[in-house]
């Protein structure tokens, strides 16, 4: 709205600049890093339902009851609640609906069961979400390389007692190798298909009219957004024309038999 340039007008001529490619623009700093901490599935399952636990000792009940009577009550009365907009779609909030809109008529068993339910809940969405977070980071970085995408470096969280040998002291021993333009003795995550790469391809879109250069780069236009939407476009065209033709055929048929007066 300030400037009058869609956005994905913005974001197209970002990937036309100079270290841009089809995945985005060039990156704000020279010869950057990654660095990807991440553990264990288990136990970071444990540590986010502890963190859920304690934000439950620190007052979430409470907290939500509060923001239910001030802003949600009423919207629920109007029938214009949406958990899918604004602050209402946040982890934490709509897996209690039903223990915050629930009558005050019901035992104090009953409520407890939807509070814990309610709990329960808001456990499994964080750990999805977790799972989510970590699901990006493939595909954005090692699934779908690109020329700008920068080396991503593992570093293991599972056990934070030994946080200064697993992750402090390997990641400043990277940074100090790549401040000194040297390589360091740690090796960065492998990207998928970086062996069998082509840099200089050409691979011609007819759909997006545009030609790609780079093998990586190929893979990753087919996988954007922009070419996912001309191939549902041009699936739903086809699909019309199909319709037309069968239309067609089928008036033909009719007129072939109705006898003439």
């Amino acid at each position: 709205m300030d400037t009058g340039v869609p956005h994905s007008r913005l974001l197209e001529e970002q990937r036309g600049q100079d270290g841009g490619d089809c995945l985005g623009g060039p990156l704000r700093f020279q010869d950057p890093c990654i660095f990807w901490l991440n553990g264990k599935t288990n136990v970071l399952d444990e540590r986010l339902d502890k963190r859920v636990d304690q934000m439950l000792s620190l007052g979430l009940i409470d907290e939500l009851k509060d923001f239910h009577l001030r802003f949600n009550e009423k919207m629920i009365k109007e029938s214009s609640q949406n958990y899918q907009h604004g602050i209402f779609q946040s982890i934490g909030f709509k897996e209690f609906h039903e223990y915050l809109t629930t009558s005050e008529n019901i035992s104090q068993e009953e409520r407890d069961k939807l509070m814990n339910k309610g709990i329960e809940s808001l456990k499994q969405v964080t750990r999805r979400y977790a799972r989510k977070q970590n699901k990006w980071v493939r595909n954005r970085f090692l699934k779908r390389p690109a020329s700008n995408v920068p080396p991503v470096y593992g570093l293991d969280v599972t056990d934070v007692t030994n946080w200064e040998t697993t992750v402090l002291t390997p990641a400043l021993e990277i940074l100090d190798c790549l401040q000194k333009g040297e390589q360091p003795s740690a090796q960065p995550i492998k990207a998928e298909g970086v062996e069998s790469r082509n840099k200089r391809s050409h691979h011609m879109c007819d759909l997006c009219e545009k030609v790609i250069i780079g093998d990586l780069e190929w893979t990753a236009h087919q996988k954007s957004k922009n070419h996912l939407y001309q191939v549902r476009k041009k699936r739903k065209a086809e699909q019309a024309t199909d319709l037309d033709i069968k239309h067609a055929k089928h008036q033909n048929d009719c007129d072939k038999q109705v006898p003439a007066l």
